[in-house]
């Protein structure tokens, strides 16, 4: 089970990332990030140095098509849409 940390946000939507988390994913100054948007959650990862050899491995274990994965994502956020209009 992981430690949870809680953090604040900053005026203009900044936090702090502990520096124990950035120790052990080796986040340092300047170093690149991704946030994505998970359903009702953000997760956040540190990029690789080389980004060419991030983009085209990144796609390289996807289990469906792009496409299907649209698809399913668009399906579930109808449903959440008409869930919360009733």
């Amino acid at each position: 089970m992981h430690k949870m940390t809680v953090v604040k946000t900053h005026p203009k939507g900044q936090i702090v990332i502990p520096k124990e988390i950035r120790n052990k994913l080796g986040i340092k100054p300047g170093k690149s990030l991704s946030i994505t948007l998970v359903k009702d959650h953000a997760e956040i990862r540190p990029l690789p140095d080389d980004p060419i050899e991030f983009l085209t491995g990144i796609f390289r274990d996807h289990p469906t098509s792009l496409a299907e994965e649209l698809l399913k994502e668009r399906k579930e956020d109808t449903e959440i849409d008409e869930k919360h209009h009733l």
